[in-house]
């Protein structure tokens, strides 16, 4: 499939920006990175600003993640033979591979956001808080957790947390807590959430 030259902007740019920062990325090193004459001002003729390239990168990542977590709830009955264990790995398994997709955004985020905290609220907004009730959404919806009087936001948002935390320890430590192995953190995440079916409840104190 041919990439069209406002792609190409766009996904060198991240790629830059994660490598090298966004301040430290010059317009004319995106417009080499794509495929452009250098300093030639090829990018605004796609682009008003470094800025927009930025919110445009951000906000194609937002509608691939609506895309994703749409297909995966629409299609979980799919896989509902496979027993609930499996079905935990795999959801597990699923979310490592999203830090891994999103990975040059997540350094920009750690890197560079703070200087637009208008992009920021947009991907907490578009992608971190979509990703969460997805979480909570698929969990609600298994049949071993029917009737479970559970709260499956803050749930989604423990084991949700875990998969971020292990990849970003792995990323920013370049191994991951403890020299756990991702077999034995993801076998270890869906004994977790197996543990949530027929549990009885303590009321809080």
């Amino acid at each position: 499939m041919t990439t069209s030259t406002r792609e190409r902007i766009v996904s060198e740019s991240l790629r830059l920006f994660a490598d090298r920062g966004y301040a430290a990325t010059s317009v004319a090193e995106i417009e080499a990175a794509a495929g452009l004459s250098p300093g030639a001002g090829g990018l605004y003729r796609h682009f008003r600003s470094k800025e927009e390239v930025l919110a445009s990168a951000i906000r194609e990542h937002i509608e691939r993640t609506r895309e994703q977590i749409s297909t995966v709830l629409d299609h979980a009955e799919v896989f509902a033979d496979r027993p609930l264990e499996v079905r935990l790995r795999m959801t597990c398994q699923a979310g490592l591979a999203k830090m891994r997709e999103e990975q040059d955004l997540i350094r920009v985020l750690f890197r560079d956001l703070d200087q637009f905290p208008n992009l920021v609220a947009e991907m907490r907004e578009g992608i971190v808080n979509p990703l969460y009730d997805g979480i909570a959404t698929w969990l609600s919806q298994q049949p071993e957790y029917a009737g479970a009087e559970e709260d499956w936001a803050a749930v989604a948002s423990i084991l949700g947390g875990a998969v971020v935390n292990y990849w970003l320890a792995n990323e920013s430590m370049y191994e991951p807590p403890t020299r756990i192995d991702e077999k034995r953190f993801v076998e270890s995440w869906a004994r977790l959430g197996l543990g949530l079916v027929n549990l009885e409840r303590t009321p809080a104190s």
